[in-house]
């Protein structure tokens, strides 16, 4: 809203001024307002602009006083003597109650008609001034020949610093810097043609060129005077300029006859004055035909005119002067430089180039910011696409995995179910078998009658089957503890080699068999740390599988160690029947019986198994051999702390 109100007044005080010819004013009702008087500089936009700003600014800082503009309406230098009355004419209507507070002067002509003016009329009023330079000249008399005068520049801080002038801002147009830049960059050269209009601003920046070249006695000053030229002439001087000549462009928009040019006068200037090198001192002709300058930095001063103002009315320190001087910065034409081979090293502040080749980045930046965004949103979606692609095939994979566990389960729990019915139907022929033949025996030594050796028999039996019995319950009991993790083991440092011997001779004494039990061992003793019972219990175990699928054969105890593994290795093998290769893994199953008609449980092995891999070792059956069936179990060298 705030760009539309502005665009909005500019736009009618530019109509107002500039199609009517009016000297508006624009004040709020009211007593002693702040009077903004405007010499017009045809460039209207910046002009009201300033003015719009201030307007903004003074209002937002809680400025109290109302505002009146007034416009001077200055045009060409022709009008010069009229311009000193109508100042006068301005100053005189705001008199008593409506004399100003504070009074802004804006533009070049109305600083110079304000300062023309005697001290009585002047006042005691505080003043403001803006887009001004601190080089001015007085404006003449009537009487005096306007295209010949060459009038003295005076400076604002030296002839007028303890006038009624507080604050403001002025340019500084440095002839001194610009002289010395193209002595450097055109040591050969010795005359220098200044450019400059038939306007104020012309006629003050000449006189101040004037006064400055005299430092510069080696080069000869050639003056372009717009109140004596047009754009032609200025143009076939330009063709006539003695060799080593620079020129130094001023302004340009009136020329002889009061008529405007803008840039385009500028441009047949440039097609005249051909390779001659050209500098600007008020960046005029910069970006297509000076090779550069050192300028003031320009900048929008409406709202810094507005801080200062209110300073000015409710400060503290109202009475203090503060007239800032704009600083200038230097500019050159990147392209001019780069053909020319102009050496910049010895400027020593920040250049500013312009025509510059910008970089293939900023040529092109917004369609890699755009190729780039797109590239990011393809790359969001395919990485989107891939994560859910991914994840669906994960979740896939798990309801696969999920899928096949679960069909795993459903055939291990139906064959838990198929093993525990088998398991119970053998139980119960396991069990009644001895429960039979203790019950039986039982009631016949009840029954008398026998004699002496058969009644021995009968004992004998009964306590083979109660033997057969515990053992069977036994082995139920300590496959549950172990599969459950509650056998503790106590090891214990042992010599192994006796201990097989002992157990090798044991088995054979109780299982009264006719198979020849042989023992294997390349070591005398060696010392372990074992569980000395389960050892033997697995052992025993082994042994007695073996002799009861083993007729009238040889069953062999051998121990080995391997130092490389840091284990020892026990194998018991025989000569009997042998175990089918696909049936081998399976033994170590509970409940598993590879022949029904043989007495047994199926638990031994499936004890063995929880019982080796409980101390850390493995078990399994020696596929290669072949004469019968080969148990082969690994038992650790360096057992240090026992396993629960």
């Amino acid at each position: 809203m705030g760009l539309f109100r502005k665009i909005t007044y500019s736009f009618l005080l530019f109509l107002l001024v500039s199609l009517f010819g009016l000297s508006p004013t624009f004040a709020v009702t009211g007593e002693h307002p702040v009077l903004i008087i405007s010499s017009y500089n045809p460039d209207a936009r910046q002009t009201s602009g300033n003015i719009y700003d201030f307007m903004e600014e003074f209002e937002r800082l809680g400025g109290k006083a109302p505002i009146a503009l007034e416009n001077m309406n200055c045009k060409s230098f022709s009008e010069s003597p009229l311009w000193k009355s109508k100042m006068k004419e301005i100053l005189d209507k705001y008199q008593g109650k409506r004399a100003p507070v504070l009074l802004v002067l804006i533009g070049q002509e109305a600083w110079a008609a304000y300062l023309s003016q005697e001290d009585s009329v002047r006042g005691n009023i505080p003043v403001l001034t803006a887009l001004a330079s601190r080089n001015a000249i007085i404006l003449p008399d009537d009487s005096v020949d306007l295209k010949t005068w060459m009038p003295d520049a005076v400076d604002f801080f030296d002839n007028y610093a303890d006038s009624s002038i507080k604050a403001g801002f002025v340019y500084e147009y440095d002839v001194e810097a610009n002289v010395n830049l193209i002595k450097k960059l055109y040591p050969d050269t010795r005359n220098v043609a200044f450019i400059s209009d038939n306007s104020y601003g012309g006629v003050s920046l000449q006189a101040h060129v004037v006064a400055e070249m005299k430092k510069h006695p080696e080069l000869n000053l050639i003056l372009l005077d717009g109140r004596t030229n047009t754009i032609y002439t200025i143009s076939d001087k330009l063709h006539e300029l003695p060799p080593n000549t620079a020129v130094l462009l001023g302004t340009w928009r009136v020329d002889m006859y009061d008529g405007y040019f803008m840039r385009n006068a500028t441009y047949t200037m440039m097609e005249a004055a051909g390779d001659i090198p050209t500098f600007s001192i008020t960046s005029v002709g910069i970006g297509y035909w000076a090779v550069g300058g050192i300028n003031p930095a320009y900048r929008p001063l409406g709202k810094d005119m507005a801080r200062q103002a209110v300073r000015l009315l409710q400060g503290p320190d109202s009475d203090r002067v503060e007239v800032e001087v704009i600083p200038n910065k230097v500019m050159m034409d990147s392209k001019i430089v780069k053909e020319q081979k102009l050496d910049l090293s010895f400027i020593h502040q920040p250049i500013e180039m312009v025509n510059e080749t910008p970089s293939f980045y900023e040529q092109y930046k917004y369609h890699i910011w755009t190729v780039g965004t797109i590239l990011v949103v393809l790359l969001t979606g395919l990485f989107v696409s891939l994560y859910f692609y991914y994840h669906t095939k994960k979740l896939k994979d798990e309801l696969e995995d999920s899928e096949s566990a679960l069909r795993e389960a459903k055939d291990r729990a139906e064959e838990s179910s198929r093993l525990k019915s088998a398991f119970l139907a053998n139980m119960s022929h396991e069990i009644r078998t001895p429960l039979n033949a203790i019950v039986g025996f039982s009631d016949v030594l009840a029954s008398g009658g026998s004699s002496e050796d058969e009644q021995q028999g009968y004992v004998d039996i009964i306590k083979t089957n109660s033997d057969l019995l515990l053992r069977l319950i036994n082995d139920i009991l300590d496959v549950s503890r172990l599969e459950a993790d509650r056998v503790t083991f106590t090891f214990e440092n042992c010599d192994v080699v006796p201990l097989c011997q002992r157990v090798l001779a044991s088995v054979s004494q109780a299982r009264k068999s006719e198979n020849e039990f042989i023992f294997e061992c390349d070591r005398e003793s060696m010392d372990m740390r074992t569980d000395t019972q389960r050892l033997q219990q697995v052992i025993i175990n082994l042994l007695s599988n073996a002799d009861k699928f083993t007729r009238n054969g040889k069953i062999t105890l051998k121990l080995e160690v391997d130092e490389n593994k840091r284990v020892a290795i026990f194998s018991v093998s025989d000569t009997g029947t042998g175990i089918p290769l696909e049936k081998q893994k399976l033994v170590f199953e509970r409940f598993e019986k590879l022949n029904e008609y043989v007495q047994g449980t199926g638990l031994g092995l499936s004890i063995c198994k929880l019982t080796v891999e409980k101390w850390g070792g493995e078990i399994w059956v020696d596929p290669g051999y072949t004469d019968g069936a080969r148990f082969m179990f690994t038992h650790p060298l360096d057992i240090e702390q026992p396993k629960k």
